[in-house]
């Protein structure tokens, strides 16, 4: 079978090359424990892969047999543009890698659409002061759900999408978006995935929600990875442990692989340790 990388080079190598096309994955975890690294890590370096081969090599190594790169990678923020993302990426992985991989990313910026009808002043999220006409036509933009479905149908098929966070959607719930316009938008989204033939990785801050959200954005996704901090003696290690991932999961198991020890390197997020069944 046909794969999709994630661009975490050893998480990739023990699962065969990536994920299976068409999955939905929702990184799922504490603050700082590696989820927001992974999301941005598969940024850069499926966007790495298409700008410079020979750097590509160096800090991922080669891809796998039956794997294929995605032929874009969407990088969706809900409330910060590319300027900021950009120096986020910097944060975490080499220069050299953001110098390449910025070019090759196709970043949308949400944050008209999510702050149109929040007391937010316009200047804060477009970079100008807003007008009487500005004020007028708030109210007739597109809403920010109606804006997501749109540019995913337009550009999700055979991409890598990445989309940070759903967390803000979460925090956007009012009276003119509940809880249950979100679920059901990611129920459909899963359906929709297997149709694209992509790859569409959601970031999610489960320490801002309540069992009943989280279950339901798992249930709603084809495979879930969840970061925590573990603690040993007087150190903490960041780890992933891989939950109901279809066509992902059953290799995991068949090397019996609990989890995975993570790390953060000048190449980003990659496996450090994997911990198996003894």
């Amino acid at each position: 079978m046909e794969n999709l990388p994630f661009g975490i080079s050893r998480f990739d190598s023990v699962i065969g090359g990536g994920a299976p096309p068409g999955n939905v994955v929702l990184l799922s975890g504490e603050s700082g424990a590696g989820a927001r690294e992974f999301l941005q890590t598969s940024a850069a370096m499926n966007a790495l892969a298409h700008a410079d081969n020979d750097l590509f090599e160096l800090y991922y190594g080669s891809l796998g047999e039956n794997t294929r790169l995605p032929d874009e990678v969407h990088y969706l923020s809900f409330t910060t543009d590319e300027e900021y993302i950009g120096r986020e990426l910097a944060y975490t992985l080499a220069d050299d890698i953001v110098d390449a991989a910025l070019s090759e990313i196709r970043f949308r910026d949400f944050s008209p659409e999510y702050f149109q009808l929040s007391p937010v002043p316009r200047e804060w999220y477009v970079g100008e002061t807003s007008t009487i006409r500005d004020l007028g036509a708030r109210h007739n933009r597109e809403d920010v759900m109606g804006a997501l479905g749109e540019y995913l149908g337009e550009h999700a098929a055979g991409n890598l999408v990445l989309v940070d966070s759903i967390t803000d959607l979460v925090g956007a719930v009012s009276d003119e978006m509940a809880w249950s316009d979100i679920a059901m938008v990611m129920k459909g989204l899963r359906k929709a995935a297997h149709q694209w033939g992509g790859l569409i990785i959601l970031l999610v801050n489960e320490e801002t929600l309540g069992p009943k959200e989280l279950g339901l954005l798992t249930d709603a996704a084809g495979g879930t990875l969840r970061f925590r901090w573990e603690s040993g003696g007087s150190k903490r290690a960041r780890t992933m442990v891989v939950e109901e991932f279809r066509g992902v999961l059953s290799r995991i198991e068949g090397e019996n692989i609990v989890r995975f020890e993570v790390e953060i390197a000048e190449s980003g997020l990659d496996v450090s340790d994997v911990r198996k069944i003894r």
